[in-house]
């Protein structure tokens, strides 16, 4: 299964956008969901997470939430009061083990379902 999130586009700096992904409900039940990012020359990073608790990048804390439907299989990511610096790929990635350690949450080849992204662009 590859995941394909979808929702980005180009808005301007304060704007809010929701990303969402559709993922193997296992792993919304009882396992891990994570969103992570890429931006032009820079490592992917880890943007948010649930799994056994809710984590989140000191960078995207107090803005992002990252949420789930378990009916429509689906794990969104909030963001809100959008900036420059969060201009990236978003990628969203799944996995059945419930993980709570950042060793493992945090880190996306932890994960066994991985995908294409979707380009988010924040104009100043």
């Amino acid at each position: 299964v590859q995941l394909q999130a979808s929702g980005g586009g180009l808005v301007q700096t304060g704007d809010s956008l929701r990303l969402s992904c559709v993922v193997p409900v296992n792993t919304l039940t009882r396992g891990t969901v994570g969103w992570f990012r890429q931006a032009p020359g820079k490592d992917r990073e880890f943007v948010a997470a649930d799994g056994r608790g809710t984590y989140y990048a000191d960078s995207v804390k107090d803005r992002f939430t990252i949420s789930s439907d378990t009916a429509k299989k689906t794990v969104y990511l909030q963001m809100n009061s959008l900036k420059p610096d969060d201009t990236a790929v978003y990628y969203c990635a799944a996995d059945d083990r419930s993980f709570s350690s950042r060793y493992h949450y945090s880190q996306a080849d932890r994960y066994y379902y991985r995908g294409q992204g979707t380009q988010v662009t924040v104009s100043s």
